[in-house]
Protein backbone atom coordinates (compact mmCIF):
# COMPACT_ATOMS: atom_id res chain seq x y z
CA UNK A 1 0.00 0.00 0.00
CA UNK A 2 1.04 3.50 -0.69
CA UNK A 3 0.73 6.04 1.87
CA UNK A 4 2.67 8.90 2.39
CA UNK A 5 5.52 11.27 0.79
CA UNK A 6 6.48 7.68 -1.70
CA UNK A 7 6.92 5.53 1.52
CA UNK A 8 5.11 2.20 0.43
CA UNK A 9 4.40 0.22 3.93
CA UNK A 10 3.64 -3.23 3.60
CA UNK A 11 0.54 -5.22 4.62
CA UNK A 12 2.68 -7.62 6.83
CA UNK A 13 4.72 -4.50 8.25
CA UNK A 14 1.75 -2.40 9.23
CA UNK A 15 0.23 -5.51 10.92
CA UNK A 16 3.41 -5.74 12.70
CA UNK A 17 3.49 -2.11 13.48
CA UNK A 18 -0.65 -2.34 15.13
CA UNK A 19 0.39 -5.50 17.14
CA UNK A 20 3.93 -3.55 19.20
CA UNK A 21 1.94 -0.72 19.30
CA UNK A 22 -0.59 -2.65 21.20
CA UNK A 23 1.93 -3.50 23.59
CA UNK A 24 3.50 -0.81 24.47
CA UNK A 25 0.35 1.47 25.45
CA UNK A 26 0.51 3.33 21.90
CA UNK A 27 -2.30 1.74 19.61
CA UNK A 28 -1.77 2.93 16.43
CA UNK A 29 0.96 5.24 16.47
CA UNK A 30 4.42 4.53 15.72
CA UNK A 31 7.64 6.54 14.97
CA UNK A 32 10.14 5.72 12.57
CA UNK A 33 13.43 7.99 11.88
CA UNK A 34 16.78 7.52 10.52
CA UNK A 35 20.19 8.40 11.67
CA UNK A 36 23.87 9.09 10.25
CA UNK A 37 25.83 5.60 9.33
CA UNK A 38 28.97 5.95 11.21
CA UNK A 39 30.52 3.26 8.63
CA UNK A 40 30.30 5.38 5.48
CA UNK A 41 28.59 8.53 6.24
CA UNK A 42 25.14 7.81 4.45
CA UNK A 43 22.44 7.56 6.25
CA UNK A 44 20.52 4.20 7.99
CA UNK A 45 17.53 3.31 9.34
CA UNK A 46 17.82 2.18 12.76
CA UNK A 47 14.50 2.40 14.50
CA UNK A 48 10.77 2.21 15.20
CA UNK A 49 9.47 3.42 18.25
CA UNK A 50 6.51 3.74 20.16
CA UNK A 51 4.44 6.83 20.01
CA UNK A 52 4.71 10.22 17.74
CA UNK A 53 8.23 11.24 19.41
CA UNK A 54 7.51 14.98 17.95
CA UNK A 55 7.10 13.85 14.68
CA UNK A 56 5.01 14.38 11.51
CA UNK A 57 2.42 11.88 10.49
CA UNK A 58 3.72 10.08 7.26
CA UNK A 59 2.03 7.08 6.80
CA UNK A 60 -1.45 5.94 7.52
CA UNK A 61 -2.86 2.50 7.26
CA UNK A 62 -5.55 -0.11 8.40
CA UNK A 63 -5.57 1.93 11.36
CA UNK A 64 -1.61 2.70 12.09
CA UNK A 65 0.01 6.38 11.56
CA UNK A 66 4.01 6.00 11.14
CA UNK A 67 5.26 9.58 12.33
CA UNK A 68 8.51 11.15 11.08
CA UNK A 69 10.97 13.85 12.15
CA UNK A 70 10.03 17.10 9.73
CA UNK A 71 13.62 17.05 8.70
CA UNK A 72 13.63 13.30 7.51
CA UNK A 73 10.25 13.45 5.83
CA UNK A 74 12.36 13.27 2.00
CA UNK A 75 14.54 10.25 3.30
CA UNK A 76 11.42 8.24 2.89
CA UNK A 77 10.58 8.97 -0.73
CA UNK A 78 10.60 5.99 -2.77
CA UNK A 79 11.45 3.77 0.11
CA UNK A 80 9.17 0.45 1.30
CA UNK A 81 9.18 -0.69 4.94
CA UNK A 82 8.26 -4.52 4.81
CA UNK A 83 8.38 -6.80 7.69
CA UNK A 84 9.62 -10.68 7.26
CA UNK A 85 8.96 -13.15 10.45
CA UNK A 86 10.15 -17.00 10.68
CA UNK A 87 10.57 -19.17 13.22
CA UNK A 88 13.80 -17.88 14.96
CA UNK A 89 12.86 -14.14 14.83
CA UNK A 90 12.01 -11.22 12.44
CA UNK A 91 12.46 -7.71 11.86
CA UNK A 92 11.71 -4.68 9.86
CA UNK A 93 13.43 -4.74 6.72
CA UNK A 94 13.83 -1.26 4.39
CA UNK A 95 14.39 -1.11 0.88
CA UNK A 96 17.34 0.85 -0.77
CA UNK A 97 15.92 4.09 -2.75
CA UNK A 98 16.94 4.70 -6.38
CA UNK A 99 19.75 6.74 -6.68
CA UNK A 100 21.70 5.18 -3.77
CA UNK A 101 23.95 2.89 -2.76
CA UNK A 102 24.32 0.44 -0.04
CA UNK A 103 26.76 0.94 2.77
CA UNK A 104 29.05 -1.84 2.46
CA UNK A 105 28.20 -2.23 6.38
CA UNK A 106 24.93 -3.08 6.34
CA UNK A 107 21.38 -1.79 6.44
CA UNK A 108 22.66 1.52 5.75
CA UNK A 109 22.21 3.77 2.04
CA UNK A 110 23.60 7.00 0.70
CA UNK A 111 21.86 9.17 -1.53
CA UNK A 112 23.66 9.51 -4.95
CA UNK A 113 21.21 11.55 -6.58
CA UNK A 114 17.41 13.04 -5.51
CA UNK A 115 14.62 11.10 -6.26
CA UNK A 116 12.50 12.09 -9.21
Amino acid sequence: MHNGPGLTISATAVAELNRQASFTGTPGIMNIDFVEDKCDEGWKFIRIRPGMNDGVPIARADGMTLYARRDQILLFQGLKLNYFGDLSGGGFLISTPKGAEPSPCGSGFRKLSKVQ
